[in-house]
């Protein structure tokens, strides 16, 4: 630690912190527009100049490092003079528009103004003049306002892992652009928005929407993966009109990937909003209480084992556990949250979550990535390894991946093999890489659903295990073993035991006529022609998506923005997100769907309050009662999990084929179609 004192108050900060990160520990507010605290120093805008006792002149604070016995001024009339010197040159070209800026509010220029800016201006020649750049479908540009802080560059270079901006020219001809004309093509791009300090860069689905002072702000999570990102939800009125990340160092940090930022505006597209029956093979709006009737009509006579239930992607806690109480009323075993047929063992919680944590990360020393492509599955946690690969330096957090080749992981990695073969080369060391996993001191492990999804998951799983076990991957202290989730709601599912009990069938096995009564809680992610002909569908969910078409009763219900709900991410983390908004016409809660369907039926739900539900949950699972949390859990004396079968030499395949198209909401999103249209789908344009 180094002493220093700031404006006459004595601080203790570690060595090799900058004058600026001293000021803030005494408690003074340094101005700034290139500094960020998660980027690297650039020291261009000269914003944050302090005054160091016997230096010549001021001095950048994000840039100068402290010294032991260091004296720093920051409010002498030298630091004032420079600081609105500064200011007057920045707002040299500064187009004069902040009525018609999308930055107008939460602009950093306009605050920095108010406080070092003049009541007028010297300069009398022309302003310069900027194009602006296309960026793609989600960032807009107004490059007049470019202050030249870098931030954009060093985000898309250093985080996002995609360097597809730079400047060129120097001085007053200094332009921020990228290298060829197209869209960006990082699935974080939406947080450039964030980092600019004024409106060069702007929200394009958002643009000339709304004033944030008109804005009510409600924390939420983001359900479009299973990270888990703390979100704050921006509403007027009856709409969410963006969803803007909130810092939670332990899970997203400050980041937020582009489709929970951006599908926002699928969540007023393609509502259920009223019940539907099926009448002569027509669907007509009925009541609720109609609704019910046919639903129980359907049900008399129906023996337990020939009705089913599948849970969806973006589920939250509490409704799974009231599907499964109903389901168990109803004599029912047949419940299902793995639309997607992955297989878990569900022995013990370190065999399905993320045993590591995502903070964790920043601590391993390698990496073994088997059936995954994070940067798709998950970016926000993709960057997090980016992060690590970086401060790890050249060669210092070797990293291998077993799967098919994709697209830049944003980070070296060494592809050893597609299929799961790799997994027995490296336990036996005939493989170079065995050799790197036994020489780290922290190794982790992430299984993916490329993996879980196959039918020789199970032996997989127990063999990924037993390579953590022997590569040092398990020990007291250390957890290095990962499952990484791709669905917000599998792991509370797991967790409150949403799978089939004894003699009861999985997904596979309702489909085709397993069941005669099908109940689908927001499950949209399988083939609904999968579904038997005869078989009676239930569909309760908030999007008139392909299972919607298929049911026989549609019931109404509340997306993630219109509930207060409790949801678990990849690595066990329980959280919980607000109500934002009311949802529309007479769309319902889906716990309160299920419990008055239960009263109905004559099985009423022993809960009455959305209190009382959670009581429930906690008593299902104790994990429930600790929220936003993690207890350290020792599996070192694991057995592991419960391996069967021979392991298949199939390559590793994709989860999903794209990226911006993976629930109801993003399908019902303009601007997530978009995207689809530009990155996943272009059109070829022949040549003449």
């Amino acid at each position: 630690m180094v002493k220093v004192t700031v404006d006459g108050i004595v601080v203790d900060v570690p060595n090799g912190s900058s004058a600026l990160q001293a000021c803030e520990a005494a408690g003074k507010e340094i101005p700034r527009f290139c500094f960020h605290e998660r980027l690297s120093v650039a020291g261009n805008c000269r914003m944050c100049l302090v005054q160091v006792v016997r230096a010549p002149k001021p001095v950048a604070s994000c840039g100068f490092p402290v010294a032991e016995g260091m004296e720093i001024l920051t409010d002498t009339e030298i630091v004032r003079k420079a600081r609105r010197a500064v200011m007057e040159f920045l707002l040299i070209n500064h187009p004069l528009d902040c009525p018609i800026c999308d930055q107008g509010g939460e602009c950093d220029l306009q605050d920095q103004a108010f406080g070092y800016g003049a009541d007028h201006s010297r300069y009398q020649e022309a302003k310069r003049a900027v194009k602006d750049k296309y960026l793609g479908p989600l960032v807009k540009t107004v490059m007049t306002r470019c202050i030249q802080c870098t931030r954009c560059i060093r985000f898309a270079t250093e985080i996002a892992g995609v360097p597809e901006l730079g400047a060129v020219s120097r001085g007053e001809s200094m332009e921020v652009t990228n290298y060829v004309e197209k869209a960006l093509t990082s699935e974080l791009s939406g947080n450039l928005i964030d980092i600019c300090p004024v409106g060069a860069l702007t929200s394009k689905p958002y643009a000339f929407t709304a004033r944030p002072w008109e804005l009510k702000r409600t924390d939420s999570i983001d359900v479009s993966d299973a990270v888990g990102a703390n979100i704050s939800l921006h509403v007027r009125g009856s709409a969410v009109l963006r969803a803007v990340p909130r810092v939670n160092d332990a899970v997203n940090e400050e980041w937020l990937a582009d489709k929970g930022r951006f599908s926002v505006d699928g969540l007023k597209h393609r509502r259920l909003d009223r019940p539907w029956v099926r009448v002569h093979g027509k669907l007509q709006t009925v009541s609720w209480q109609d609704a019910f009737v046919a639903i129980g009509r359907r049900l008399d006579g129906v023996p337990g084992d020939r009705i089913g239930a599948i849970a969806g992607d973006l589920c939250d806690a509490e409704s799974l556990l009231a599907l499964k109480d109903l389901m168990t009323a109803l004599g029912s075993p047949n419940v299902d949250c793995r639309q997607d047929g992955a297989e878990y063992d569900l022995s013990h919680r370190a065999y399905y979550t993320f045993g590591t944590t995502i903070a964790g990360i920043e601590d391993a020393d390698a990496l073994l990535i088997v059936g995954a492509i994070p940067r798709q599955e998950a970016p926000v946690l993709n960057a997090r390894i980016r992060k690590r690969f970086l401060s790890a330096g050249r060669g210092g957090f070797p990293i291998g991946l077993i799967g098919a080749p994709t697209a830049d992981p944003t980070y070296k990695a060494e592809v050893l093999g597609e299929g799961p073969d790799v997994l027995a080369a490296l336990r036996d060391g005939t493989h170079p890489f065995a050799e790197t996993l036994k020489a780290a001191k922290k190794p982790m492990i992430i299984v993916g659903h490329g993996a879980l999804t196959r039918p020789d998951a199970r032996a997989i799983l127990a063999s990924t295990w037993a390579l953590a076990v022997e590569a040092g991957a398990i020990a007291a202290g250390w957890n290095g073993f990962n499952v990484l989730h791709r669905a917000a709601s599998r792991v509370a599912g797991l967790d409150l035991g949403l799978v089939p009990g004894k003699g009861g069938r999985s997904v596979a096995g309702m489909m085709s006529g397993g069941v005669d009564v099908l109940w689908l809680l927001g499950a949209d992610e399988f083939h609904t022609a999968q579904i038997g002909p005869q078989t009676f569908v239930i569909y309760q969910g908030h999007h008139g998506d392909a299972a919607a078409a298929r049911a026989d009763v549609i019931l109404p219900g509340a997306t993630y923005a219109e509930k207060s709900g409790t949801y678990v991410n990849t690595e066990g983390r329980v959280q919980r997100s607000f109500r934002a908004v009311m949802p529309p016409g007479d769309a319902r809660e889906d716990w309160r769907i299920l419990r008055a369907f239960s009263e109905v039926v004559g099985h009423t739900l022993p809960y009455d309050t959305v209190e009382a539900l959670r009581e429930r949950l906690a008593t299902v699972n104790p994990v429930f009662r600790v929220i936003g949390g993690l207890d350290a859990v020792d599996v070192s004396a694991l057995p592991g999990p419960a391996g069967g079968g021979a392991v298949s030499p199939a390559p590793f395949r994709p989860v999903f084929d794209d990226y911006y198209q993976t629930d109801p909401i993003c399908r019902a999103s303009p601007t997530m179609g978009e995207c689809s249209r530009i990155y996943v789908h272009p059109r070829t344009v022949a040549a003449e």
